[in-house]
Formats: structure tokens, sequence, C-alpha cells
């Protein structure tokens, strides 16, 4: 496993802190301000490898009042005698992060949403709907700002999956990876697709 270099910037998340999640591997966040309220309502919770998550990011995974009922006010929790009405307060589903994914600081990913990999979700964002893949929002609520490559390119790094690689071909890659030639990543990467 590679050596961190900054031990003080976050923490690695794992399944095993978070054993009711799927952590992918190489995934960070700051210790004490990555938060994820779960009211048990069947939702769940997976995020994929080496994710990007910032400081004071929350993600809800139910917890919804009703807007469409008569009533927002959760009597069904809070009222002994509401305690057999069910519904109230509620999820949409489960919330599904794609691979390399930066989340911003002071971000809020409701229930029910799906990131898409590479994405990058701006400081503040408040996000209620998808995320596609390679697409960069921010806002509340969160919207498209642009994408991070063209189409193209995007088809091709979503076929490449590099954060699928063993941690050696990582490693091999990562001059490229860490520069702007994404054409000579790709072109490197494309090469070896069969040695995987």
């Amino acid at each position: 496993m590679p050596v961190p270099l900054y031990k003080q910037a976050g923490v690695v998340l794992s399944s095993e802190q978070y054993p009711q999640y799927k952590i992918g591997r190489g995934t960070y966040s700051i210790p004490g301000h990555f938060h994820v309220y779960d009211w048990h309502q069947g939702s769940t919770l997976s995020i994929g490898n080496y994710c990007s998550i910032a400081f004071d990011t929350r993600i809800f995974l139910g917890g919804e009042h009703r807007t469409e009922w008569v009533t927002c006010y959760p009597f069904s929790a809070l009222w002994q005698e509401g305690s057999g009405i069910t519904g109230h307060p509620t999820t949409r589903g489960d919330v599904r992060i794609g691979n390399d994914v930066w989340i911003g600081f002071n971000a809020t990913i409701l229930s029910g949403v799906t990131i898409g990999d590479g994405a990058v979700i701006g400081a503040n964002a408040n996000v209620y709907q998808d995320v596609p893949p390679y697409t960069i929002v921010s806002g509340n609520p969160a919207r498209p700002v642009k994408l991070r490559f063209p189409d193209p390119l995007i088809e091709r790094l979503l076929a490449v999956a590099w954060w699928n690689w063993p941690e050696d071909r990582i490693l091999a890659h990562l001059p490229l990876l860490l520069s702007e030639n994404i054409e000579d990543f790709l072109e490197a990467a494309e090469s070896q697709r069969g040695s995987l």
C-alpha cells in the first residue's frame, strides 16, 4: 500500500469504520467531519474508490419530511399517539457515489442521489438530483456548471476505469494521472488494457 505523505490531511475511510456502508479503497475525509445521517429506513450508502470528501460533508439517508402530506411535521416520530402511523419521515433511496469523486467543503447530499464517476461537487452545494459522470455541480440546489472534459474523453476515461486497477499499476501511472496530459494518460492506459 502506498505511504501517505500528509498524515494529518485526512484519513482513509473504510467499511471497517463504517460497517453498515460500502466505502471503496483510498477514499478519504477529515476525521470527525464526515457525517452520515441514517434514520434506518432501509437506505444505504456506497462510495467508490479514491474519492476526496472535504470537511463537513453531510449525507442524508432519509429523514425527509413529507411535503405532499397535509403537514410536514413528524408527529409519528415525536408523539407517542402518532407512533403507529408510518411513512414519515421518509427516504428517497440509496446514495451512490462513484469513483474519483471530489466533494467540496460543507456539501450536503440527500437520499436517493447517484453521483457519477469523476464528478465534482462544489463547496456548499445541496445535491438532491443525480450528477452525471465528470460533471461539476455547485449551488443550492446544485446545478451543472460544466463537464470536466469533452464527451469523447469522458467515455474513454470511464472505459479505462483506472480506479479499479491494482495499486502497482496506479503507482506506475502516477506521473500521467497527476497531470493535464489526458490524451497521453488514455493512450498509455488503453495500450495496456489487456494487462489488468
